[in-house]
């Protein structure tokens, strides 16, 4: 009884950080997100969502952005981390490390230094907002792709893999009915990784190409302005958003896990 009551104990501080710093908030932002200037309960805010093409289009923006980002880290990271999988390297986390290794470096410093090449080869950046966006996010997200990948292929049963080749499959067909299926885990969490933070963070395009294209940047935009109210709705759609795209991965992942067992 007493072991059972320190560990309800125990995790007193984490439902005391809970209250305050994400209950808490979440409040603040449905209060603002259905009242007005006055503190008057409306729905306007919702309804101005999605009656404003700016918004709208903003939001389209933010998803095709997110998609081809998401897509680009996936066709680089996926040939790096199988290739790391299967090498018979004996210090891959060496080489592995190398890619995370951008990462301990100051944000900035990143995104500035990456300007800065890009002006080189291209000249005007004001002249490819979306492609430099691309490259940008690419570059800052690569690793949170290749991770995931990594853990999941590295565990791979190789023995499957010689079963498929005894029975006679070719590497094509090996890769898609054995190996494919196998690292959908790794693929939806790097998905998950990747899409979520792309469709908000504004400061990569900000830096490389100054405007308010996503809806990062829209809500900022919104709260600099002062209307609290609109900006909290936006931020509060965007969240039921996230919530909905990250249950629907998790419930691929578990239908997948269902199916391999």
């Amino acid at each position: 009884m007493n072991n059972v009551l320190s560990r309800k104990q125990l995790g007193i501080p984490y439902g005391i950080f809970l209250l305050l710093f994400v209950a808490a908030p979440l409040l603040v932002l449905i209060y603002y997100a259905f009242t007005n200037g006055q503190g008057q309960f409306t729905v306007s805010n919702l309804c101005n969502f999605f009656t404003d093409p700016n918004t709208l289009g903003t939001l389209c923006y933010s998803f095709a952005l997110a998609f081809v980002v998401t897509i680009v880290c996936l066709l680089i990271a996926y040939p790096v981390a199988y290739i790391l999988a299967q090498s018979e390297i004996k210090r891959k986390a060496v080489i592995l490390m190398l890619f995370v290794l951008p990462m301990w470096i100051n944000f900035t410093l990143r995104i500035t230094a990456l300007k800065e090449v890009l002006s080189l080869i291209e000249g005007n950046l004001a002249f490819y907002p979306f492609i430099n966006t691309v490259i940008g996010m690419t570059y800052d997200f690569l690793p949170f792709m290749i991770l995931p990948l990594y853990t999941t292929l590295s565990k791979m049963d190789n023995s499957i893999i010689e079963a498929a080749n005894d029975l006679g499959a070719n590497n094509f067909q090996t890769f898609i009915r054995i190996i494919l299926p196998l690292s959908v885990p790794g693929i939806i969490s790097g998905i998950s990784m990747v899409f979520l933070p792309a469709m908000t963070n504004y400061v990569v395009l900000d830096m490389l190409y100054n405007s308010t294209y996503i809806m990062g940047s829209l809500i900022g935009s919104y709260f600099s302005a002062y209307d609290w109210n609109n900006g909290s709705m936006i931020a509060l759609i965007l969240l039921i958003i996230i919530c909905i795209i990250s249950l629907i991965s998790a419930d691929s992942d578990n239908e997948g896990s269902g199916r391999r067992l």
